[in-house]
């Protein structure tokens, strides 16, 4: 569902009624809830990929690093700064 947002008049569709756009893709329950509640970290868990779940962030107007956050358990700022500073520290 996620990858038909690369075209506009599917943003639109999607924007104006997100229910009915993600019941034409047969998600289930547990998917249709995650993305309607932008619960990102469902989305994984439910088999989303990535690249797609950053398509619907991106109507959000969300960046990539706000859901490095998100599945990190860091803000966008700390998040940022790991990465500048070298990438996450394990351990």
């Amino acid at each position: 569902m996620c990858g038909s947002l690369m075209h506009a008049e599917n943003r639109s569709r999607f924007s104006a009624d997100e229910a009915a756009y993600c019941d034409e893709f047969g998600l289930s329950p547990e998917q249709k809830h995650a993305v309607l509640e932008r619960d990102w970290t469902a989305m994984m868990d439910l088999g989303g990929s990535i690249f797609y779940t950053f398509k619907l962030a991106m109507l959000d107007k969300k960046s990539m690093q706000y859901l490095g956050g998100v599945f990190t358990g860091m803000s966008t700022e700390e998040f940022i700064e790991a990465m500048q500073s070298g990438g996450r520290k394990f351990g």
